[in-house]
């Protein structure tokens, strides 16, 4: 049952991808049921995989299409189950599940949404690939559908030109970084001759059962494999949008909130911690590519957090979070001892998923009641509301790392990865230690911030009216986010995630002080309405732009790629097609001129030199033979 559950999972939502676009024509609501049903579908074939294999880390294997061959390179495509691979493959269902039923109410007036509920099906079955795939072209077909479908859902409304515009930023940085995943992924397969993972594992990692961060696991040309980890780091990194290729996320909020919600919580942002953790054994063994990590995620997670304090729109606000949040997911895979394995990293990246899902879909909603997500319209907007209140209330502290909620756990167990690393002397564990405990402040500071908005009772408010209200769907999925936040933790207590990492009680005991600080001295700051007014002040202008960052890549960047292009331009039409164009001329000319000879001889004339040319030919064959 598991391996038909890891084929599944993919089928299903493919499948809807497709009836889907072919039910477009008919309306909204054919669509809608064909994606809200095989996403609910999904979730139960998913929940039936993890049931099969309960909690046996044994990986089992299959074929998802026919193997292949170029020449010495053996493609098997293959699939695999086991627990970790079933267990995200649940929460990524969950969260596709519950961003249909919510895209369902929230684009119900939308004339494209049979096209958006279809592209989300697509979106969700490429990452269940990559979830599921044992095998490096799975991945990367996985890997490089997202990055297709999430171009077309940031431009969703490309009726307005800032859509357009983030959707092209967000694909050509993407797909620029996807250069260096791509030629990791052959580098890494050149060497066993097989593009399946459990060779490329043993290739070059055979001695990761004794492998320690003191010294460089054994394998053949350890220079190839630090070459192929890094490249492949270069696009884990642009996907999961960590520095320097994490400006196009922010803007990425142009498209519809199902669709952030999607993109943030467990596909495709989250997508390079999965295929990281799954070459962990490797990863581990290449000092260079775990240091490019760390220096990468310590300085995206600290420079987010603050950028996100002082955003004047609360859903940018929860975008720059997810850069920071994602920073700490990788950052455990840059610091864990090998040891340990990928448990860390993995465990934020099943928490996040419910806790930002969560936030994004009850930003939706109330932006639904207040006309927008601009902190100054949301200012008092969860007055009235009995379930976005709550919810909200629950889900920021999770992100802030509040005990006892799902994100409060998984976070300081990448906390407790990095304190491992530093008590042995790790530097790059030590500057990632300290770029969380920095991040752990600046995040309480925004969620409180955040709260202190939404919950302003000094704020006037309209009353609330039927048509703002979600339909059961929306309920059922808040509800089941909202559960899954609270109880979420629980997970640590299965062996469904390999959690050889350890829980550090005093650690967990200074985050909480670091959050209570933070969150009283933001509260201090304002009596009553938006602390980051007081402040940032005139400067959350400066926050909204990064800082620059888009204008920087625009002129260090942009205008020289577009200068190179041109002179390329210039290079094909005036000095390649000149030689083409060149060599037309003459034929021509040569042409013109031996039409006007031969019009202008006699006949008989043109028969005697055509009969000496016969005698002269004849005569050379002769001769030279």
């Amino acid at each position: 049952m598991s391996l038909a559950a890891a084929r599944l999972v993919v089928l299903l939502p493919a499948a809807a991808a497709l009836g889907g676009l072919l039910l477009a024509r008919r309306g909204a609501a054919p669509a809608r049921w064909v994606a809200v049903g095989a996403s609910l579908a999904t979730v139960v074939v998913a929940l039936a995989g993890l049931a099969s294999v309960g909690g046996s880390q044994r990986t089992h294997l299959g074929q998802l299409l026919p193997a292949l061959r170029a020449g010495d390179l053996e493609v098997p495509l293959l699939v695999r189950e086991s627990a970790t691979p079933a267990l995200i493959a649940l929460v990524v269902a969950i969260v596709a599940w519950a961003v249909q039923s919510f895209a369902g109410w929230y684009l119900r007036n939308d004339d494209r949404y049979a096209v958006f509920s279809a592209t989300v099906s697509l979106f969700s079955a490429a990452m269940l690939l990559v979830v599921q795939s044992a095998d490096l072209i799975l991945t990367f077909v996985g890997w490089e559908v997202m990055g297709w479908c999430s171009y077309l859902l940031i431009g969703h409304w490309s009726r307005r030109a800032s859509a357009r515009r983030a959707a092209l930023k967000a694909f050509l940085v993407t797909r620029f970084a996807d250069v260096g995943f791509l030629l990791g992924v052959l580098a890494l397969a050149s060497g066993p001759g097989s593009t399946a993972y459990p060779k490329v594992l043993a290739h070059w990692a055979p001695a990761a059962a004794v492998c320690n961060d003191t010294a460089a696991c054994a394998a053949p040309n350890g220079t190839l494999r630090t070459v192929a980890m890094v490249l492949l780091l270069i696009g884990v990194l642009g996907k999961s949008a960590q520095f320097p290729f994490h400006d196009w996320l922010p803007d990425a909020m142009e498209g519809p909130t199902p669709a952030s919600a999607l993109i943030h919580a467990a596909t495709m942002v989250a997508a390079g911690t999965y295929v990281l953790s799954s070459l962990f054994s490797v990863f581990a063994a290449t000092d260079a590519a775990r240091w490019v990590l760390a220096i990468s995620t310590a300085i995206t997670m600290v420079w987010s957090a603050l950028l996100a304090f002082g955003q004047s729109d609360l859903k940018r606000l929860l975008a720059y979070s997810t850069l920071s949040q994602v920073a700490l997911m990788l950052s455990a895979l840059a610091v864990a001892p090998a040891l340990e394995g990928p448990g860390a990293g993995l465990l934020h990246l099943y928490a996040h998923a419910f806790f930002k899902a969560l936030l994004f879909l009850l930003v939706g909603w109330l932006s639904v009641t207040v006309g927008g997500t601009a902190a100054a319209t949301m200012r008092g907007g969860l007055r009235g509301h009995a379930v976005i209140r709550p919810a909200m209330f629950v889900g920021l502290l999770s992100l802030a790392g509040v005990p006892p909620l799902v994100g409060f756990v998984s976070k300081e167990y990448v906390i407790g990865a990095a304190e491992s690393g530093a008590l042995h002397g790790q530097a790059r564990s030590m500057l990632v230690l300290a770029a969380l405990l920095v991040t752990v402040v600046l995040t309480a500071a925004y969620c409180v911030r955040a709260w202190l908005v939404l919950d302003d009772l000094t704020a006037a408010r309209p009353e609330l009216h039927e048509k703002d209200e979600a339909n059961s769907p929306v309920m059922a999925a808040v509800s089941v986010l909202g559960v899954l936040t609270v109880f979420g933790g629980l997970v640590v207590l299965t062996p469904w995630l390999p959690l050889d990492g350890h829980f550090s009680w005093w650690m967990a005991l200074v985050s909480v002080l670091l959050i209570v600080g933070a969150g009283l001295a933001v509260r201090a700051t304002v009596t009553q309405g938006d602390p980051a007014e007081r402040l940032v002040g005139a400067r959350m202008a400066r926050f909204d732009a990064g800082f620059g960052v888009d204008a920087l890549y625009v002129r260090a960047v942009a205008r020289p790629v577009l200068a190179l292009a041109r002179f390329v331009v210039f290079l094909d039409r005036e000095v390649v097609d000149a030689y083409v164009r060149g060599s037309a001329a003459t034929a021509l000319l040569s042409g013109r001129g031996g039409a006007r000879i031969h019009r202008a001889e006699r006949s008989s004339t043109s028969l005697v030199w055509v009969v000496v040319g016969l005698v002269l030919v004849a005569a050379a064959g002769v001769t030279l033979w």
